[in-house]
């Protein structure tokens, strides 16, 4: 899919949220939470993506990843549309399932790594999902538990982590565990944060000062001088709507025309609603400017979006190519 403003570097390191449309729950049962996670995991090995920590939560996930080659934006397109589609599927459900796109914020390794690591893996208990550390250590739907050697999740780094409290594993392990220990009084205290980078900086206990003034990066000015401009080469080429209309209709075997006209076939409904899925969500073309050039109602442009959402499932492959 064409890339958008967003800073994306591979090998970086990244914190990652998503939450559920109107805060509405991501997993009903298990069976959503291991269909994520048996998702995740191969998506990690099949793109070297490097995940140092994760925790599910019930309307919303955090992950702090190192991207592979393909950047972030391709691995967080598969993963949460692959969760949504088969998430709708097996409810009975139709619609956006995500609030929007996810959040990521760039973050600076050697100040934020270990803190990150301990805030994500204490939102289930700072959530009040499970009591104590002692539950958290056996909580099957959070990294915490992968590092306790309590659970197993392919493609998550355990050794990178354990590495930063020593050598051998079990002594690590302990020192890692005491590190979560220190947190939890603090967690407490601080409260939940919001969304915003400010708000998470604050409550990992750094000042507002040491760091940049970019939404998109938490680190110090220097660090931002050294990524941003790579990050921005990486991501200014932008696909306008025409071309995305052009390379739909070829797709579909159809005339831009065609898609402009009042015809309602299937075909042309269902490139349609493609086009309205991906311009508005990746591109971030207003809905009014999409109805306006296919010369569509705003609201048949909603619910177009809603099938497009679908249909990006199917043609993922194809999407992969633009």
């Amino acid at each position: 899919m064409p890339r958008t403003a967003r800073v994306d570097i591979p090998g970086q390191l990244y914190h990652i949220t998503a939450r559920g449309v109107e805060r509405c729950r991501l997993f009903l049962d298990n069976q959503d939470r291991e269909s994520f996670l048996s998702r995740f995991s191969t998506l990690l090995i099949d793109t070297d993506t490097r995940c140092l920590a994760w925790a599910l939560m019930s309307n919303h996930i955090h992950l702090l990843l190192r991207p592979g080659p393909g950047g972030l934006a391709r691995f967080m397109r598969r993963l949460l549309t692959g969760h949504a589609v088969a998430y709708n599927r097996r409810h009975r459900r139709v619609g956006h399932l995500f609030q929007n796109r996810y959040h990521s914020i760039l973050c600076e390794e050697d100040s934020y790594l270990l803190p990150l690591i301990r805030y994500i893996h204490l939102n289930p208990l700072q959530a009040g999902i499970v009591p104590d550390l002692e539950e958290l250590d056996c909580f099957p739907w959070c990294g915490h538990a992968v590092l306790m050697d309590n659970r197993k999740l392919a493609g998550q780094q355990m050794d990178d982590v354990l590495a930063y409290f020593g050598k051998k594993v079990r002594q690590a392990r302990g020192k890692y565990r005491g590190f979560l220990a220190d947190g939890v009084e603090n967690a407490r205290k601080r409260g939940r944060p919001a969304m915003g980078k400010q708000d998470l900086m604050r409550h990992l206990g750094f000042e507002t000062e040491c760091c940049c003034g970019d939404d998109q990066v938490l680190g110090s000015h220097s660090f931002a001088e050294k990524v941003l401009p790579e990050g921005a080469e990486k991501t200014s080429a932008r696909m306008g709507l025409q071309e995305l209309m052009e390379k739909v209709a070829q797709e579909f075997s159809v005339t831009v025309v065609d898609l402009c006209s009042q015809n309602r076939t299937k075909n042309l409904s269902d490139a349609r609603a493609l086009i309205c899925y991906l311009a508005i969500s990746y591109l971030k073309i207003p809905g009014t400017k999409v109805a306006q050039r296919l010369g569509q109602a705003r609201s048949s442009v909603t619910r177009a979006e809603r099938r497009g959402a679908e249909l990006a499932e199917e043609k993922a492959a194809w999407i992969k190519t633009l």
